[in-house]
């Protein structure tokens, strides 16, 4: 073999050996940010197991052999303040019991979080239904359509929410009752998702609106425009894939406030009524024992505590993942 030969067969040979250069899709780059974030990483495997004992309640409840309905009245002194086992903690029950009536705390909070869960699920999926919508209709067709819009959007942003729910509490559950949509608890339920939703969607549709005056003035939007397309066609294949990212950053910020939003109320006397148990509830009962129990109260604002801080940390993550000017 000669010199030149074995010359290029030295220097082809690294070439042919090295290996090709995937491209990676945005999915797969957001993905990779956020799995290097071990903070995101650790509070959204908190979030998950919340969420899954809160939709097992029932089943996790039998496994412990607790019932948040049991009276354990013989663990109670005269003023009705756990004795013994009762307590503290122990295998019957993990996190106690509670004061004045016996329950189980852990079976409490478990039950409690399921009502607490599906109020901030169905307000935040209604309110950033209807921004949604509202946003993407002002941004695209702007004019006179986005004018009456942001108008009407001005408005409820003036309205103080918190004093128009405190407010229109009573009268408008006694109002949905007799229509007979709903009765007792399921009124209350009914009337805080409706209101909580129609004051929290303004504010994501300014986002949106945003989001797509920037995009509508992008290349790909005026190549469809001058290859015919129409605007059902540009909204839906050329702007909605890229609102996805904003979305989905909303979401996990607005169900853990949407979920605090709820004990407020709750513990205001204003959401859930018993014999029904919510996390605003537990906190309201918490602190009549708050000084001779404080592991009740403790306990309690804990739980809310963890819930909200690990959905906010995994929304920061998220929009940290989603940020396109971030490091590859």
């Amino acid at each position: 073999m000669s010199l030149n030969s074995a010359t290029n067969s030295e220097v082809d040979a690294p070439i042919s050996a090295s290996p090709a250069i995937a491209g990676r899709s945005p999915r797969q780059i957001a993905w990779s940010r956020f799995k290097r974030n071990k903070v995101g990483m650790t509070a959204a495997g908190i979030s998950i197991f919340l969420l899954s004992m809160s939709l097992f309640a029932p089943i996790v409840c039998r496994v412990l052999g607790i019932n948040p309905n049991d009276l354990n009245l013989e663990g109670l002194n005269s003023s009705g303040i756990p004795t013994g086992d009762l307590a503290g903690f122990s295998m019957e029950h993990p996190l106690g019991v509670i004061p004045g009536t016996g329950r189980d705390l852990l079976a409490q909070l478990l039950y409690g979080s399921r009502i607490s869960f599906m109020i901030a699920i169905l307000t935040t999926a209604t309110a950033l239904t209807i921004g949604f919508f509202v946003g993407i209709v002002g941004g695209y067709f702007r004019g006179r359509v986005d004018g009456y819009l942001g108008r009407f959007t001005d408005f409820l942003l003036a309205f103080p929410a918190f004093f128009m729910i405190v407010a229109l509490s009573e009268p408008m559950v006694d109002r949905i009752e007799k229509f007979g949509i709903a009765e007792g608890n399921g009124a209350r339920v009914l009337f805080l998702i409706l209101f909580l939703s129609f004051f929290g969607w303004p504010g994501f549709s300014r986002l949106i609106r945003s989001q797509v005056l920037s995009l509508r003035e992008r290349e790909f939007v005026t190549a469809a425009q001058a290859m015919g397309a129409t605007r059902r066609r540009i909204i839906l294949k050329e702007l909605v894939p890229n609102l996805w990212a904003p979305v989905i950053v909303v979401v996990s910020l607005s169900l853990p406030g949407y979920l605090a939003s709820e004990a407020v109320f709750s513990f205001l006397g204003l959401g859930v009524q018993p014999p029904a148990s919510t996390w605003g509830i537990l906190l309201s009962n918490a602190t009549r024992f708050v000084t001779v129990m404080p592991s009740f109260f403790l306990i309690t604002a804990a739980s809310l505590v963890i819930v909200v801080l690990a959905f906010n940390l995994v929304g920061d993550a998220l929009r940290d993942a989603l940020d396109p000017r971030a490091d590859k």
